[in-house]
């Protein structure tokens, strides 16, 4: 009783990490988390060692790190923010939805990737104000073109203005309007396996479609990003069975499937699956 008390106590994400632990076995819980505290008092949860181990013991035991906002603040640390971006992030984080933008690391990755595939031609699909699209504009050579859709005026105003601020606008092509409609304009003007990378990052219920335009405009070894993948863990959840949830889900199975692209994903931010185009 006095541990059900503690745990009424507790952050929604406490609780679920408490019930999970206590439902398993002892030698599964051992493996999952190590504590340095037990459930104790207002069930005050310390991981001594924030590691988690697989349920199958055919994947060895092998300890993956999992990130405490101690060790994430550790992260971003080390990211290399140029001093523009940082400016828009921290406007973002004054405006509604600014949970939507990427993260600092995520924005970095994508700049690397870019730079690694030496590209010079980019789709960006979902753009918000524009924080993951002047990461890759800031890396792509003065000749370069980044194709930036997004369907909300409001930020898509911040996004420009900040192009302009940044010196990039004459690279940023930007589609005010429908994804959708705006990939297949692209499609319709003979643009097919022209571009070398893609960002996706928009309507979930809309993935499959946009992949699909995406892989028509992308050129054979070239890159696509999808963010949300992990959707806050849900996917992973058979208890939530929202519209946005169950079509992440049907899309990563999809993608698992996809012969026509080699993919990996990863738990950066909110998950990404990397892509390339066979």
């Amino acid at each position: 009783m006095s541990t059900g008390l503690a745990l009424n106590r507790c952050s929604v994400s406490v609780c679920r990490t408490a019930v999970t632990l206590l439902n398993r076995p002892t030698v599964s819980v051992a493996r999952s988390l190590k504590f340095s505290r037990r459930l104790i008092g207002n069930c005050s949860i310390a991981p001594a060692d924030p590691y988690v181990v697989a349920d199958d013991d055919k994947y060895g035991n092998k300890q993956v790190i999992s990130l405490t906002p101690r060790l994430y603040d550790y992260v971003l640390s080390n990211v290399r923010e140029p001093k523009i971006l940082r400016q828009l992030r921290e406007e973002t984080s004054k405006m509604r939805g600014s949970q939507m933008q990427v993260s600092p690391d995520q924005a970095q990755l994508l700049a690397m990737l870019v730079q690694m595939l030496a590209a010079e031609r980019c789709i960006e699909v979902g753009v918000y104000t524009g924080y993951s699209s002047l990461a890759v504009a800031l890396v792509l050579p003065e000749s370069g073109c980044l194709v930036a859709c997004e369907r909300d005026s409001n930020s898509l105003e911040v996004a420009k203005r900040y192009y302009e601020l940044a010196g990039v606008s004459h690279k940023v092509t930007v589609k005010h309007g429908l994804a959708a409609e705006s990939l297949m304009s692209m499609i319709q003007n003979g643009e097919e396996s022209s571009y070398d990378f893609a960002f996706l990052d928009a309507d979930k219920a809309m993935y499959q479609e946009y992949f699909e335009s995406l892989l028509r405009l992308v050129r054979v070894g070239g890159v696509i990003v999808i963010d949300n993948v992990l959707w806050h863990g849900w996917v992973a959840d058979s208890t939530v069975n929202d519209e946005r949830t169950i079509s992440l889900r049907n899309f990563n199975k999809k993608l698992m499937d996809d012969q026509r692209v080699s993919i990996s994903m990863v738990s950066i931010g909110d998950g990404m699956t990397i892509c390339r185009k066979r």
